[in-house]
């Protein structure tokens, strides 16, 4: 049974970190890119970051380049995403989820049913 289990939201200031968690299991995940998204209140789900199936190549969208680290650990199955210098505008529920390439794992074309996600809330 595959499952995607985000975790690592919360509340946090303008400015502060947080580092999120997905844990994949149910799928060789290893062998497949791995992507984080986020969608907002009344907005659509959006990339956020990418990353290569071991890991060698990452990917991010202009919004959080430079502020965001996407990161793999394939014998835990776990993707994580650090966030630094969060702002109000990243408020969202995160989600990850897998993909069969990079390019169309870019575009939202995901392998799994989504997870419950995890809520990042930024005060300003």
């Amino acid at each position: 049974q595959v499952r995607l289990v985000e975790s690592g939201g919360g509340l946090v200031q303008a400015g502060g970190s947080l580092r999120l968690s997905c844990a994949a299991s149910g799928r060789a995940y290893h062998l497949y890119p791995m992507g984080w998204f986020r969608q907002a209140p009344g907005k659509q789900r959006e990339f956020v970051a990418a990353i290569s199936d071991n890991g060698g190549s990452t990917y991010y969208a202009d919004s959080v380049r430079g502020r965001f680290t996407i990161s793999r650990d394939n014998a835990k199955n776990t993707v994580y995403l650090q966030m630094n210098s969060l702002k109000s505008e990243d408020t969202a529920a995160y989600y990850c989820n897998a993909g069969t390439h990079i390019t169309p794992l870019r575009s939202g074309y995901v392998m799994d049913s989504w997870g419950n996600g995890t809520l990042v809330t930024v005060s300003s």
